[in-house]
């Protein structure tokens, strides 16, 4: 099944929600402190027969809208068409997009060295863009000197990295603002504040228009708070209290830290505490956090604001800070014994996610009858399903019911032991667990609900749906996929849901009712990989009028956002990333992109268009992934094309047909698979040492190219695109022909196992291939599966109207 992803409304547009913490943590931090964000779609796995691990599929979905909805209606490769108007460039504007441009292209070559030492800052690496510097005059030579200063910053080589950027200065003033703000980053990190403050002092009035300006501030106070100047410190943050920038972490520590060096007081203690508590994922919380320990002020604080940071470091997955938190306010003598114990319990599952928690931990704990003793009693049974001990299982399950039946943890230890016995074959004990969740908890707590809930609940009602079906409970499946869809409405269930009520209707010799759903699921879930055989199976069904159903007919597609891919090439920010790329300043790029008038509308597609221009087509399509999450809803006419050719790329085409063809596979599948495998990052390497565009392990990479006849096979050979491919679909195909060309088998088993596919095969008597697809228990495998057959529908969707348009263009 899909993968739900949140709405994006019209009005964010092309906004990829991460475009703001970007910009002020690059802001605040300077160069390397924050990394450009990517969202990888991959993880890392073993690709041999006896593959023990699984992956993320990465595939993107949406949550269909019960409202009446239309689709952007742009044609292939167009663009939108409500746009607002662009302002026109002023004369200074043009003149600055002009001198950018000049320095784009006279750096264009330096590219993929500045690259290279943004990345690894080797000698050589150093060695090469030092010798382009030396060897290019102007704003070619001030990008070269301008990528070696940031990587020396980088390396904490101050001296070097502020003679690097005097160079740049001297050389060309395309990027002066941008030598300008990391020479005074320079000279803080080296405490050379005296500099610093020449630098930062001049800073607003020489680059008024830099996207740094507004860091200005902050880094200013900080200068005059290492000089000991609190008052100079305080003017500058108070003369800003009214800008945006008083709202961030950075801003509010430093105003803290300069009342505090103003001499202690009840204001600074209240601005260290708003810092520890409003911004409790932060560097600056810790910083606060110190701070009010230092002073004695974090014991005063309310238990329940020392609770509610705790708990957000533990949402955030920050177990181990959060566990010493919880720990530390157990400590508080003045706390209830009711309270003292639910942080020890909260403190220990932090324990359990960090795999370090034991029976003797818990079992030191009172048992409880409140919710912390429900929150123990799951841990519990976690360790014993953990051992594998069912009666244990049973058992805490059982008390459970009777002592907590209203509580989360009742539904936590349902659904963890409806997949315990889903992944031992046990059906009907995994249908109980999944039942009884969905029962005591009828609905989502992310939906208007009276009562108990669950985020479980959209789940587990479709398992027990789902097995009943599987064993052959037809009429109970049947009322399951019904109530699913009706009482879970958007959620991601929903499209295996219609199109399994539509298959037993259709089992059931009612064509019309059959049509009625399959045609709901391929009209509202337009790119998923049920839609697809809804629309197959709608053919078979020939001439049917599809009857009428109310609950489908309220279903729409989600609204697409307008879009376009119609950047405004001349605009000073756009064409000034561009340049920033070539210095292999990449975490600018993006703040200098959302600093243009109108970004919202194109931002992320410029952004990735640049990656894209330069081969980097993984973190092009990633950046788009995170932008466009309602893609796979979206028919092809309603985003611009060059938007899907960065989603799903064509990189290294002639090698991928002609492998393909040597092994008899469709291109189309070989570039899907690889689309989900790498995002077509000829240089990636898991975790698990699986190499390059098809992540094949040296192992395998080793064997298949002793049968092509490769001599002298080394591993670093699977990092060349061509060779990789040519291994990999011979892999590929020799997967497929293990399991008698049945491509949904093969790519399960090169996800998870050439073992584990033929024990889920044994599992059950399977009427289609939908349905063994649909029971793979693991969740990650399925939607690998998945992704990949509707990846390859898109390829061949996407090549098919570019093959229109250019016909349509041809005979105009």
């Amino acid at each position: 099944m899909e993968v739900a992803r949140a709405k994006v409304s019209k009005k964010q547009g092309w906004r990829t929600g991460f475009a703001a913490g970007l910009i002020a943590g690059v802001l605040a931090g300077g160069p390397g402190i924050v990394a450009a964000q990517t969202d990888s779609t991959h993880s890392a796995k073993k690709h041999t027969s006896t593959s023990s691990s699984a992956k993320k599929s990465g595939t993107a979905s949406h949550k269909s809208t019960h409202t009446a909805s239309s689709h952007s209606t742009a044609a292939h490769g167009s663009k939108t068409k409500h746009r607002r108007a662009r302002k026109p460039l002023t004369a200074k504007q043009l003149a600055r997009s002009r001198q950018f441009h000049q320095a784009f292209v006279a750096s264009s070559q330096l590219r993929p060295m500045a690259q290279q030492l943004a990345t690894m800052r080797s000698p050589a690496a150093y060695a090469g863009v030092s010798a382009y510097a030396h060897g290019h005059s102007g704003e070619a030579a001030a990008a070269a000197y301008l990528a070696i200063g940031h990587a020396y910053l980088l390396d904490h080589k101050y001296s070097d990295a502020v003679s690097a950027f005097r160079s740049a200065n001297q050389a060309g003033q395309a990027l002066d603002d941008y030598a300008d703000y990391l020479t005074a980053q320079a000279y803080l990190q080296d405490n050379k504040l005296p500099e610093a403050e020449t630098v930062l002092s001049q800073f607003t009035q020489k680059h008024p228009d830099s996207i740094f300006v507004r860091s200005i501030p902050v880094l200013e106070a900080n200068l005059f708070l290492q000089e000991g100047d609190s008052q100079a410190a305080l003017r500058i943050l108070n003369a800003h209290s009214s800008d945006t920038i008083a709202n961030k972490a950075d801003f509010q520590l430093a105003l803290a830290k300069a009342h505090l060096m103003a001499g202690p007081s009840a204001e600074a203690d209240q601005e260290f505490r708003h810092v520890y508590l409003n911004f409790p994922l932060s560097s600056e919380a810790a910083q606060a956090r110190a701070q009010l320990v230092s002073s004695g002020t974090l014991a005063s604080l309310a238990p329940e604001q020392r609770r509610h940071h705790a708990d957000a470091l533990y949402a955030a997955g920050h177990y181990s800070d959060a566990e010493e938190e919880y720990h530390s306010l157990a400590g508080d003598s003045s706390l209830d014994d009711s309270v003292r114990n639910s942080l020890l319990v909260a403190a220990a599952h932090c324990n359990w996610k960090l795999k370090r928690l034991s029976k003797q931990e818990l079992d030191r704990l009172p048992d409880t009858s409140d919710e912390a003793g429900a929150r123990r009693q799951y841990l519990l049974m976690e360790l014993a399903r953990s051992k594998d001990d069912t009666t244990t299982q049973q058992l805490i399950v059982e008390q459970m019911k009777t002592r907590f039946p209203e509580s989360p943890w009742l539904a936590e230890a349902l659904y963890s032991s409806g997949n315990m016995y889903l992944l031992r074959k046990d059906n009907l004990r995994a249908i109980v667990y999944y039942g009884e969740l969905a029962r005591r908890f009828p609905k989502s707590c992310e939906s208007p609900h009276n009562g108990p809930c669950s985020n479980y609940s959209p789940s587990s009602h479709w398992r027990a749906a789902w097995l009943n079906y599987r064993i052959g409970e037809y009429k109970e499946a049947a009322r399951l996929f019904d109530a699913q869809i009706a009482d879970f409405a958007g959620g991601k269930e929903i499209p295996g849901a219609i199109y399994w009520r539509g298959r037993l209707y259709e089992d059931d010799h009612k064509p019309e009712m059959a049509a009625a759903y399959y045609k709901a699921v391929a009209r509202v879930y337009r790119h998923y990989y049920y839609a697809a055989l809804a629309q197959q199976r709608l053919d078979q069904l020939g001439h049917i009028v599809p009857a009428s159903f109310s609950v489908l007919e309220a279903m729409h597609p989600e609204t697409i956002p307008e879009l376009s891919d119609d950047v405004p090439e001349d605009d000073p920010h756009v064409v000034k990333a561009k340049l920033l790329a070539n210095a292999g300043l990449n975490e600018y790029i993006d703040p200098e992109i959302q600093a243009a008038d109108g970004s919202e509308e194109w931002g992320a597609f410029a952004e990735a268009e640049i990656y894209a221009s330069y081969g980097e087509t993984w973190r092009a399509m990633r950046l788009l992934k995170r932008a466009l999450p309602f893609y796979t809803s979206a028919p092809i006419e309603a985003i611009p094309m060059g938007c899907w050719r960065i989603l799903f790329p064509q990189p290294y085409w002639s090698d991928i047909k002609q492998s393909a063809a040597a092994n008899g596979l469709d291109p189309y599948m070989v570039a899907a698979l690889i689309r989900q495998e790498s995002e077509f990052n000829p240089g990636a390497v898991s975790n698990k040492s699986a190499y390059g565009l098809m992540q094949l392990l040296p192992s395998t990479g080793k064997s298949m190219a002793k049968e092509e006849g490769i001599h002298h096979f080394e591993t670093n050979q699977l990092l060349d695109p061509s060779t990789n491919i040519r291994l990999g679909t011979l892999y590929l195909k020799q997967t497929l022909n293990k399991f008698g060309g049945h491509p949904e088998y093969a790519f399960a088993a090169y996800n998870a196992g050439d073992e584990r596919v033929v024990d889920w095969q044994s599992a059950g008597n399977y009427r289609d291939m939908d349905e063994f697809v649909e029971s793979i228990p693991f969740t990650e495998t399925r939607e690998y599966v998945q992704a990949i057959i509707r990846n390859q529908q898109i390829y061949r969707e996407l090549d098919r109207a570019s093959s229109q348009q250019a016909s349509t263009e041809s005979h105009e």
